[in-house]
């Protein structure tokens, strides 16, 4: 099964759009629609996981040690941390190779990096 993602509040809107938009059968779920704005990172952690959902962020100073405690007592889909000041393209093509190249599965507990 092809990856799932969510993204976060802080997660560049253009790059969500932009991907659907180069593949449109992604399922990138908003923060919006998966309703995590306003919502404290390791609730969003767990939404993500109840979904089924990679949740994909730019959060690179907290995220990550949330996800670290958040995995010691729940198996995650995983998270993706992307750069913030990356171009919104290399960050769309690299998000499609992800969904390309790899099964949701793969995922399962682990955290990445954007650019790959």
């Amino acid at each position: 099964m092809r990856p799932r993602f969510q993204a976060d509040a802080d997660f560049n809107q253009k790059i969500v759009l932009g991907l659907r938009r180069r593949e449109p059968s992604v399922d990138f779920q908003t923060a919006e629609a998966g309703g995590i704005i306003g919502v404290p990172d390791p609730v969003v952690l767990d939404i993500a996981r109840e979904a089924g959902r990679i949740l994909v962020s730019h959060d690179r100073r907290t995220m990550p040690g949330h996800f670290v405690r958040f995995r010691e007592k729940y198996l995650s889909p995983g998270l993706i941390i992307v750069a913030q000041d990356i171009d919104i393209g290399v960050a769309i093509d690299n998000l499609l190779l992800i969904w390309v190249a790899t099964e949701a599965a793969e995922w399962a507990g682990k955290l990445g990096f954007v650019p790959v």
